[in-house]
């Protein structure tokens, strides 16, 4: 009963998010209350193509007589595939550390191929405004091809071959706010002489990154890596670090509550008096049978509630991707610019035994560093 009672409170919460959402959303921000599996419950857009009335419910529209839209679990997993293996950790350094007691601070952007032209991209990004309406898209028809990550990172040696980082960050053309941090540690480092001078350097370890900026979904991205490089001197102050990996990825995406329907009001749609309750206008009182107990459901004047059943939350996704690091790095002095390509060795579907996410493309990722050891 209890539960039943929040369905109302959840359903205002759910619409004011999406409105403030809304007004200060990006092109690439998720819109998933478009990712039902009826979009009939939605209003068509009009013959010239305005969005006034998307997004208004429209109970004929619905699945069945109940008027809901129906959650499409597998477009949300295959979304948060997508974003996933754009926000996760990049790996992007080779496997020697900034040694005892070193510092490095540096800027780091990575992109990350999309499949900008299948239907959930489409469906389940915001979009741009158009300049002559002031609306927003009802469906983004150029999603970005290469997801675009920013981050500001501080790299911190320690003894044993520890190393620790820390960044902050950005996806462009969203509202994103990244965080995350890195530990490595370096096996097998620094040798120059006798049988471990002729070895490569050894590193194993592992990062997290998370979002914050958008109430739709909470994506958090984890990953162990393995990498080897072996450095070559150029000239007294100049090294130059080849290097390949492996990375084993795991993806974590939890939806909010999403109002799938909100350009309606359902309160207003509702005529809505209150929870079925005693002391609510218009609350059934039970008869002496019980026909009619206090459930706590929505007690509507002349409307209807079924707008209350709108608001859902998509299913949990629990993703693995395994991909291969090749990548270069070139220090001179204090100055370390690095290179570095990542992509898949299986396709999604495979890494995850999942026939949902068939048909799926690999990603790939390349990366771009330079910073500054101390």
């Amino acid at each position: 009963m209890r539960a039943r009672c929040l369905l109302a409170s959840a359903s205002i919460a759910a619409a004011l998010i999406a409105s403030q959402s809304e007004a200060n959303a990006e092109p690439m921000d998720p819109a998933l209350e478009r990712l039902v599996l009826n979009p009939g419950c939605h209003m068509l857009p009009s013959p010239s193509g305005a969005a006034s009335n998307y997004g208004t419910w429209n109970p004929a529209g619905g699945a069945g007589s109940d008027g809901r839209c129906r959650p499409d679990n597998v477009a949300f997993k295959r979304l948060i595939n997508q974003y996933g293996a754009a926000l996760a950790p990049t790996a992007l350094h080779n496997a020697r550390t900034t040694g005892y007691g070193g510092f490095e601070l540096a800027l780091e952007g990575s992109f990350t191929s999309i499949d900008d032209s299948s239907d959930y991209m489409q469906n389940g990004t915001r979009g741009t405004i158009d300049p002559s309406t002031n609306r927003r898209s009802i469906r983004n028809n150029g999603p970005d091809p290469l997801a675009q990550v920013y981050y500001l990172k501080a790299r911190k040696g320690f003894p044993f071959g520890l190393e620790i980082t820390g960044l902050i960050g950005t996806m462009s053309h969203t509202s994103f706010t990244l965080i995350g941090s890195d530990v490595r540690l370096s096996v097998l480092e620094g040798f120059r002489q006798g049988f471990f001078g002729v070895l490569p350097d050894l590193a194993v370890g592992g990062g997290v990154r998370t979002i914050t900026g958008t109430p739709q979904f909470q994506l958090t991205t984890a990953a162990v890596d393995a990498q080897i490089s072996k450095p070559f001197p150029i000239v007294d102050s100049s090294i130059l670090t080849p290097y390949v990996g492996y990375q084993y990825l795991w993806i974590f995406g939890d939806s909010g509550l999403i109002d799938t329907t909100p350009n309606t009001n359902p309160l207003g749609i509702c005529g809505y008096q209150g929870p079925n309750t005693p002391g609510t206008p218009g609350t059934p009182v039970p008869t002496p049978s019980g026909d009619k107990p206090y459930d706590g459901q929505p007690v509507c004047d002349g409307g209807t509630p079924l707008d209350f059943n709108n608001t859902i939350v998509f299913e949990q996704v629990r993703l693995q991707r395994q991909r291969i690091i090749v990548g270069v790095n070139y220090r001179f002095e204090m100055l370390s610019i690095g290179l570095q390509y990542l992509t898949d060795l299986a396709s999604p579907s495979s890494a995850n035994n999942d026939s949902d996410l068939k048909g799926i493309p690999t990603q790939y990722t390349m990366s771009a560093h330079l910073g500054a050891i101390f």
